[in-house]
């Protein structure tokens, strides 16, 4: 299944979900991969459909920073679980708080 028609099968909830994963510093792609089955390209082409050009770029230029830890492999030492005040109330959430 190419990538275009993966995003079209989700449904708007999956959208916005994916949505706010990608959005939060602290989600790596890995965690969206696990849940959704999105890898990193896919997302961003989600992104890149959904999102208005210049939201797209601030996100963009925000994952691309040292703030964002978006790729598991360049977190630091000290960060090693997922941490976010609103994910104890998201159902369906498979990843758990180790």
């Amino acid at each position: 299944m190419s990538e275009k028609q993966k995003t079209k099968s989700l449904t708007v909830e999956q959208k916005d979900r994916i949505i706010e994963m990608a959005w939060e510093d602290r989600t790596p792609f890995e965690a969206i991969d696990f849940q959704f089955k999105m890898r990193e390209s896919e997302v961003i082409e989600l992104m890149r459909s959904e999102l208005r050009p210049s939201s797209f770029r601030l996100w963009r230029k925000r994952v691309n920073s040292g703030v964002s830890q978006k790729h598991s492999k360049k977190r630091s030492t000290e960060i090693d679980r997922f941490k976010c005040t609103r994910q104890r109330l998201i159902s369906n959430n498979k990843i758990s708080k180790r």
